[in-house]
């Protein structure tokens, strides 16, 4: 037998498992930390046996090449900077995950297998739904291995209320494109079933705003597609005044679960107080949302100084520091919005480059193969653009591995050539 029989032998039997690894990311990511990261190392085996693919897509795949040139730069960064190697090599780790897209989208290299992983992100949110219920409406105690963080007035499971908001709201997204796009009654009614339920669960039980926003723009952007499509097999322009009537719906909607929801409502109070009494720099230290605006203010401060290149990866907590000092205002690690948090590191090079990720997202969308794809990518573009506005998405583990994931998941169907590329 030929070593390269025997090298061929090997991948065959070892590519199942590490197939199912990925889908399993897909389970991991809304429930566990310790179980993607043992995922991700298996997953990451997958590169003996398909390097030459790997960068293959990498470098012709227009997405996967858009989040390497991103990834690059931040490496690239590392090298510039004050900070110590060390550290700016532990901030890089957490953007390696836009460096999986490649490999993610090899193993998720058909249908089928595509299929399972986003079932598996949907099995995960259906368990996350049901426990959060249970607590939220005191049929089970909070539990020791649930956040530390979960109350019955507050019911999140294994991540904080914005990152369970923030998924549970694409979750709701995909069960309403698979409601729209399957044929089967059952699965209608279940999808149906798991839209009403996370809706009121994002909306009414759980307390993370940013998950409002992303709801809201996830249900425009399904209201705005699905009217387009239905009239365009019926051979109908799509005129403004239709969008003008999505958007008084929606608003509408919204007006009434603000009036509905106690607790919405009071979240809502809360932030237009703030707003209100904010005071840049203030001691003692403003509330919440008075924290962000500092943030956001200094932040811009920080960017005037280096605007090209930035202060380096892992420059902003020291430059932070030295911007604020002698102030009231409190210190962080992150400036909560991933524009500026880019910017700092990278300059207004970075900055392009992480716009130019989500611009080629959305001009590739169409592309895909299936108009749930298609309008599915579009929406996770929108709802990570508004996510990056309120938290450093792409840094943090659990937003940054699901935005990589589910980017191959959508992507790796493109297919390359003279029509997409």
């Amino acid at each position: 037998m030929k070593p390269t029989d025997g090298a061929n032998l090997l991948q065959r039997f070892a590519m199942p498992p590490l197939r199912a690894s990925t889908v399993l990311i897909g389970f991991a990511v809304p429930i566990s930390v310790a179980l993607d990261n043992l995922l991700l190392a298996l997953v990451l085996a997958g590169l003996l046996f398909n390097a030459r693919t790997v960068w293959a897509i990498a470098v012709q795949h227009p997405v996967a090449r858009a989040a390497w040139l991103l990834f690059g730069m931040l490496l690239l960064a590392m090298f510039y900077g004050a900070t110590p190697l060390r550290e700016a090599a532990g901030i890089l780790w957490k953007y390696a995950d836009l460096a999986f897209i490649p490999l993610f989208m090899v193993m998720l290299g058909n249908e089928i297998t595509k299929r399972r992983a986003q079932y598996a992100f949907l099995t995960a949110m259906s368990i996350t739904l049901l426990l959060s219920y249970l607590v939220g409406l005191g049929l089970l105690p909070v539990q020791h291995w649930m956040n530390k963080f979960s109350t019955v007035n507050n019911p999140v499971i294994f991540y904080s209320h914005i990152t369970q908001n923030n998924m549970m709201s694409f979750a709701i997204f995909l069960a309403l494109l698979n409601l729209r796009d399957t044929p089967s009654q059952k699965a209608r009614a279940a999808f149906g079933l798991f839209t009403l339920l996370g809706t009121a669960n994002v909306l009414f039980m759980v307390q993370g705003r940013t998950g409002y926003i992303i709801l809201l723009v996830l249900w425009a952007w399904f209201a705005w597609s699905t009217l387009t499509r239905s009239m365009q097999r019926r051979g109908k322009t799509f005129s403004w005044h239709y969008g003008m009537a999505i958007l008084l719906i929606l608003a509408a909607l919204f007006s009434a679960s603000y009036q509905l929801s106690p607790r919405l409502h009071n979240r809502i109070e809360i932030t237009i107080s703030e707003l209100q009494s904010w005071e840049l720099n203030a001691n003692p230290p403003s509330a919440s949302i008075g924290q962000r605006l500092d943030f956001y203010l200094n932040t811009l401060q920080v960017v005037r100084q280096k605007p090209l290149f930035g202060m380096g990866t892992g420059g902003f907590s020291s430059a932070f520091a030295q911007q604020t000092q002698g102030t009231g205002a409190v210190q962080t690690r992150n400036p909560h919005n991933e524009y500026l948090m880019i910017t700092v590191q990278t300059g207004v090079i970075g900055l392009a480059l992480f716009l130019y990720l989500f611009y080629t997202q959305w001009r590739y969308a169409p592309f895909l193969n299936t108009p749930f794809e298609q309008d599915a990518a579009r929406g996770l573009v929108l709802a990570y653009m508004a996510n990056c506005t309120f938290n450093s998405a792409l840094m943090d583990h659990s937003d940054g591995l699901f935005f990589a994931f589910m980017t191959s998941v959508l992507f790796s169907g493109l297919k390359l050539g003279k029509k997409s590329g």
